[in-house]
Order: C-alpha cells, then structure tokens, then sequence
C-alpha cells in the first residue's frame, strides 16, 4: 500500500528528511549520489526513507534540486 511522503528539517544536522514511514532498525541503508542516503526495506528493496545532508547549503549552490529517484505522485485520499 502506498503511503503519504513525510518532509521534516533538522536544522543543527542540516538534514532534509522524506519518509514514507519511521526508519527501523532492519532497514538497510545506502549512500546515493550527491550526499544523501537512503533507507530501504529489507524485504522488498523499496526506498522508505531518504536523508538529504548539507540541504540548505545545496539549495544555495543551484537554483534546482532534483532526487536521483523515480517517483508515482498522486493525491492521497
């Protein structure tokens, strides 16, 4: 079942967080490209998290920022 993205900032960490659930201890972690990481189900292999680190920094730098990730958007009812 799809789930709603959750996006919350740790401004101390710098740190941009989109979850799809709360990360858990099983899940397995991965850096991607472009300092970010992302937590993934250990089951299924889908990406339930991603941590975007130095976010405010790469906002500066460019005037896009883009997640090297495939993404179904729709509206949750």
């Amino acid at each position: 079942m799809d789930k709603k993205l959750t996006f919350s900032y740790d401004r101390e960490g710098d740190i941009l967080y989109i979850d799809k659930c709360k990360p858990y201890p099983e899940q397995e972690s991965e850096e991607i490209p472009g300092d970010m990481v992302m937590r993934m189900n250990p089951e299924t292999c889908e990406i339930e998290n991603i941590e975007v680190l130095f976010f405010s920094t790469r906002l500066l730098r460019k005037d896009l920022f883009e997640l090297p990730i495939d993404a179904s958007l729709r509206l949750a009812v």
